[in-house]
């Protein structure tokens, strides 16, 4: 590109991938074929962006960084199958964004909003036939981790619910401009065709689940009660049917008890 990029923005958390390795690892994981639609989140400098151009039918990159977003418009305003979207992806009309059909996401995450953009992910998942994300290792961490454990938690249990979620490997601060000061770690999400689980009212599941981590040295118990999940009678007969000791804290519940939990208390209700 003839113009110089801006120097990266430490408020957007912009961390530049720049190794080509890295990139083709991450081309590898999704599978891509000549006919499909990505969306990528967090272009930066078209490292990655150039690579899914040549690649697929259709290509939406939603960038933030005002001048990085002209640049790239500029860049690829002669290609007609890649769109250049600039607006922050927790505000994206995804239905006006993408219109019909699956599409697979590819995206370096901006450290500082991964989280929230998952759970966009995670609610417009019927949108997406598989997504490959670069996180912060310990974002991606609590995504794979098992209960009993600090990692474990609402991101785990409701990503576990509609994802196969898999580690596909680690990406060192070398490989950025700037280097950030932590590892990160490149994860793929196919999501399931029903829920793993057979949660019943899902608002109900989520609250519960929710709950349980609120208060992470509090017990089970007491979570529920102080948020109000239902009656306190309810929430008593709800883990006497599923026996489910009140005393656990949440991070030792199973994906499998948490959706029991949550059957047991809309029956109580």
């Amino acid at each position: 590109m003839s113009h110089p990029f801006p120097r990266p923005r430490k408020a957007l958390g912009q961390n530049f991938l720049t190794d080509q390795n890295i990139i083709r690892k991450i081309l590898t994981a999704a599978d891509l074929q000549s006919s499909d639609q990505v969306l990528e989140v967090g272009p930066g400098r078209g490292a990655l962006t150039a690579l899914l151009a040549e690649r697929v039918s259709r290509l939406v990159a939603v960038e933030f960084d005002r001048d990085l977003a002209a640049l790239l418009r500029q860049q690829y305003q002669d290609n007609p199958t890649v769109l250049i979207h600039e607006q922050d992806v927790l505000q994206v009309d995804f239905a006006a964004l993408l219109g019909t059909g699956a599409y697979k996401v590819v995206a370096n995450l901006p450290y500082n909003i991964s989280t929230p953009v998952l759970f966009r992910f995670l609610e417009q998942r019927h949108r997406f036939s598989r997504l490959i994300v670069m996180l912060q290792k310990e974002v991606g961490e609590r995504l794979a981790a098992e209960p009993d454990c600090s990692d474990y938690g609402v991101l785990t249990v409701l990503f576990r619910q509609w994802f196969e979620v898999r580690r596909e490997f680690l990406v060192p601060p070398g490989c950025f401009f700037p280097a950030p000061k932590v590892d990160s770690v490149v994860i793929s999400l196919v999501p399931l065709a029903n829920s793993r689980v057979v949660a019943g009212d899902q608002a109900l599941f989520e609250k519960v689940v929710r709950s349980a981590f609120a208060m992470r040295r509090k017990t089970l118990w007491n979570c529920l009660k102080n948020a109000a999940v239902a009656e306190l009678p309810a929430v008593e007969a709800a883990l006497l049917a599923t026996a489910i000791d009140g005393q656990r804290r949440g991070e030792t519940l199973s994906l499998d008890e948490f959706a029991a939990l949550s059957r047991a208390l809309q029956k109580t209700a």
